[in-house]
Order: structure tokens, then C-alpha cells, then sequence
């Protein structure tokens, strides 16, 4: 009898918060060198503008305040990059960023307020600065780490950008050489970093592109010595398609869960996204209205066991793609519902940092911009809004907890329901500029139907049937009678 997935239970009470280091705090504590971007000038491909860890530490109170209760950070470890995805030492945390010591006191800082961190872990490829492949760069077919990597000719050309790499690359990239994993000591190090940093105290690892990492082995083996450091980490990889093959309950826990936030812009954005309009690692998207949207949730719930469904890192924006109020066309309101939504679905939502002050950006480096201090900057409103709708999800055990059922998509109007034994939720969506009457049989039963979260019409509650008026782009909670 095959034995039933589980995930971190953790997951399903969570609401994370995505932080790209060099962009979102600094702190005075650090000496920096002088070299660096003014932090409010438009970020640049190469440029740093000396964010730090001690800074995110200094800012704990605004996140607090915020209602996250986990980070996810994008690379931390030691690189020649301000995205750190050229990582040089997977034991060192980057100076620039603090080094170890800084790291450590913000990790305790955080754990005490109940914050987790989760890590991003990069190991398809490592960078030139590598040790093992820097002494191949030095040494040639001599080296002794020559199997560390893929090289397929001598000299190394590391930095000749006009001819391909003379060694396996991702992407190509010069500067992003791949590891060998069918090498016994390239895997016993990746294992043993993985293990390294949860024991040091880390509550999970975001992985960067690990289907690129063929072998269903490692990962099994991966996730054996992460569990063994913790039985309550957190494994999300870095995959924006369909999953099944690493979601059987041996790989991984859950992914960054594109799918579901390529039907949100399509969707909440429908009245301002440019058809056909290409935004990161999207394929062109189209405006959908609510069936098509009920349809590709629908389709995405179906695809994992409910407990993987439940442990999904949701996101409106990443590192990797233009910030979701960028993708509709600065519609706030767009960006306002989608909020809504993915802090009513099941899974874990995810604030890129900035989005809920209204921070905007196209194409990186665009959407990894330097995190305004300057209150007078922000969209308090946005703000506001984002506040309340974590409220409202730390404050309901349905909207953590409870099954997910579509019970109305009819052209701008959307609405479906979360059941749990403490509580039902209804949860409506009209996207469009007019009013409109949702009329939902299958909300019989509701019994007298209380608004405890934005604003509703006309209220009609029967033993057949509910009927709500929806103000024009708006979204609405109900709490309904119990099932």
C-alpha cells in the first residue's frame, strides 16, 4: 500500500515573502564598499545597491506588521553578481550581504517572531569563481577536479563571449558552468550543503532549476538528507509547468506555482494586459473571462494529491518575470483582487517584496528594483489592502484549510467556496465595470450569509439558493452556515 503524501503541515498556515537581498534594506551597521548604485536610481543589469541582511533584520517590524510569517530569499551565498546565482562558496554567506555572522542573528531574530526562512538553492551550476572550477581554468586537463564539471575542450574559453563554452553551461551562459552530477563527489557536496544549512537552522530550500538536474535519484536522495536534518523542511522547486513527475511525495514538496498566476493576470488583468502580451517566462497570454479562469483552476487543482495542492508557493510576481501591476497595465484594482484571490485559494501565498506598496517594473533588471523607505512613495492604499486580506486568511481556518469548490463562473463574475468543519467561506470575484447578480444554487443552505470582507449589494439568501450583487470590479468573503 503506497504510503499517503506529507508535507510540512507548516505550509498550510503560511503567507510568504519573497526578498531579493541587494534590493530591499541596508543597514548603517555594515561597511560597504564605496563602489555602489544609488539606492534610488532604476536598477541595472550588473549593479549593486548594497542591500543587506542586517537591513532585512532592521525591517522585521514592517514585515511583522505585514502579517508574513515566512521569507524566502533569493540567492544569500558568497558571488560575483548581484542576484548571487554565480555562487563561489555554498558555506559562505556573501560579505556583502553580512557573511555568516549576519545571517545567524537575522535568523534568530526572525525564528523568534515566528517568521521561517527558506533559502534559494542553486545547485545545477555554480559560477567561475567556483574553487573546483577555478582550478580547472588554472590547471587545465591536469586538475584533479576535472569531473566536477563537463569540459569538452582545452583551453577553457570562461569569458569569450562571441564562441559557445568549452563546457557544459546552462543556458549557454559563460559564466553558469554545470555540474556533473553523475559524479559521487559533486552529489556528496550538494547533499552536504543542503543538510549543512538546515541544520545551521534554515526552514527550507527554494530550488533553482532542478529539472535541469535529470535524475529522480538525486532528488530522492536530496530530499532523504534534507528531511534527515529537519522532518519539517520545506522542499518547493523552481518549475513553471506541470509537475506530476517530482510531486509524487519522494522529491518535492510543492513549486512556484506559475500556472495558477499566469490564469490570474489573464483573468484580474483581462481589462488591461495587451493580448498576446509576453511577460517573462510566460507564454503570450490572453484576457479569459471567469470560465476560462474557473477552467485553468480547476485543471491545476486536479493535477497533485490535495496535500501538495495545499503546500503550492503562490505568486503574482518573482524575481524572474515583470511584476504582476507592471503585467496589467498599472491597474491597481487588478493587482488588489488578484491579492484577494490568492490569499483565499489553497497553498501558500507569496508578496514579492514591494507589490503590496505598489512597486512596479517590467523585464529584470525592472522588476528588481530598490525597496522605497520613503512612506511618502507608497500606495498606502495597496498597502492597506494587502494587510487586511493576510488578516483575513491568518484569521480563517477555511481559507488555510478548507476544500476548494467553483460554485459560479459566468462572464466577469467568478466565485467558488472553502468548506472546513469550523467554517464555510464563499468567495466572489466580479472583474467587470458594471454591477452584477450572481445567483448560486449550489450555496443553498447558507443560512444568513455575513460579509466579512469587502462589500456586497442586494443580499438573498433562500433554502434554493443565494443571491448577491457585486459593486463593479470588486471582490467579496461571506461567511455562510457551517456544512
Amino acid at each position: 500500500m503506497t504510503e499517503p503524501i506529507k508535507t510540512p503541515d507548516w505550509l498550510k498556515d503560511t503567507i510568504f515573502y519573497q526578498i531579493f537581498p541587494d534590493r530591499f534594506a541596508k543597514s548603517s551597521r555594515l561597511d560597504k564598499p564605496s563602489n555602489l548604485e544609488p539606492w534610488d536610481t532604476p536598477p541595472t543589469p550588473g549593479g549593486f545597491k548594497g542591500g543587506d541582511l542586517l537591513g532585512v533584520m532592521e525591517h522585521l517590524d514592517y514585515l511583522e506588521d505585514l502579517g508574513i510569517n515566512a521569507i524566502y530569499f533569493n540567492p544569500i551565498f558568497q558571488s560575483a553578481s548581484n542576484h548571487r546565482y554565480h555562487t563561489h562558496d555554498y558555506f559562505q554567506v556573501d560579505p556583502l550581504l553580512g557573511g555568516n555572522p549576519a545571517f545567524r542573528e537575522l535568523l534568530d531574530a526572525a525564528h523568534d517572531r515566528g517568521i521561517r526562512i527558506v533559502l534559494d538553492g542553486v545547485f545545477n551550476h555554480a559560477s567561475r569563481g567556483f574553487f573546483q572550477f577555478n582550478h580547472i581554468m588554472e590547471c587545465g586537463a591536469q586538475s584533479p577536479y576535472l569531473d566536477w564539471f563537463t569540459v569538452r575542450d582545452f583551453p577553457i574559453n570562461a569569458f569569450q563571449e562571441d564562441q559557445e563554452p568549452s563546457y557544459a553551461a546552462w543556458m549557454g551562459l559563460h559564466a553558469l558552468p554545470k555540474f556533473n552530477t553523475d559524479n559521487p563527489q559533486v552529489r556528496e557536496f550538494i547533499f552536504e550543503v543542503a543538510a549543512y544549512w538546515v541544520k545551521f537552522g534554515i526552514d527550507g530550500w527554494r530550488l533553482d532549476v532542478p529539472t535541469e538536474i535529470d535524475d529522480d535519484d538525486f532528488w530522492r536522495e536530496f530530499r532523504r538528507r534534507v528531511r534527515s536534518a529537519n522532518p519539517d523542511a520545506y522542499i518547493v522547486a523552481e518549475i513553471w509547468h506541470e509537475a506530476k513527475r517530482w510531486l509524487q511525495g519522494d522529491q518535492f514538496d510543492a513549486v512556484m506555482n506559475y500556472i495558477q498566476t499566469r490564469a490570474a493576470i489573464s483573468f484580474f488583468g483581462s481589462r488591461s494586459i495587451a493580448p498576446l502580451w509576453h511577460g517573462g517566462g510566460y507564454p503570450p497570454l490572453k484576457p479569459i473571462k471567469a470560465a476560462g479562469f474557473a477552467k485553468a483552476i480547476e485543471t491545476m487543482i486536479d493535477l497533485y494529491d490535495w496535500e501538495i495542492t495545499s503546500a503550492q508557493m503562490n505568486l503574482l510576481s518573482s524575481h524572474d518575470t515583470p511584476r504582476f501591476l507592471h503585467m496589467v497595465g498599472e491597474d491597481k484594482q487588478a493587482l488588489k483582487l488578484a491579492m484577494l484571490f490568492q490569499m483565499t485559494m489553497p497553498g501558500a501565498p507569496t508578496v514579492y517584496y514591494g507589490d503590496e506598496i505598489g512597486l512596479t517594473g517590467g523585464y529584470e533588471p525592472a522588476s528588481r528594483g530598490a525597496m522605497p523607505w520613503d512612506e511618502s512613495q507608497w500606495e498606502m492604499d495597496i498597502l492597506s489592502f494587502v494587510r487586511d486580506t493576510i488578516r483575513l486568511r491568518k484569521g480563517s481556518v477555511a481559507l488555510r484549510r478548507g476544500t476548494y469548490k467553483t460554485l459560479l463562473a459566468d462572464g466577469d463574475v467568478y466565485v467558488f467556496e472553502r468548506a472546513h468543519p469550523e467554517e464555510r467561506l464563499l468567495v466572489a470575484f466580479n472583474t467587470g465595470v458594471a454591477q452584477s447578480v450572481a445567483s448560486i444554487p449550489q450555496a443553498a443552505g447558507a443560512g444568513e450569509p455575513q460579509t466579512v470582507f469587502g462589500t456586497v449589494g442586494q443580499l438573498t439568501a433562500t433554502a434554493d439558493n443565494l443571491s448577491l450583487t457585486l459593486p463593479p470590479r470588486s471582490g467579496a468573503v461571506l461567511k455562510l452556515a457551517r456544512p
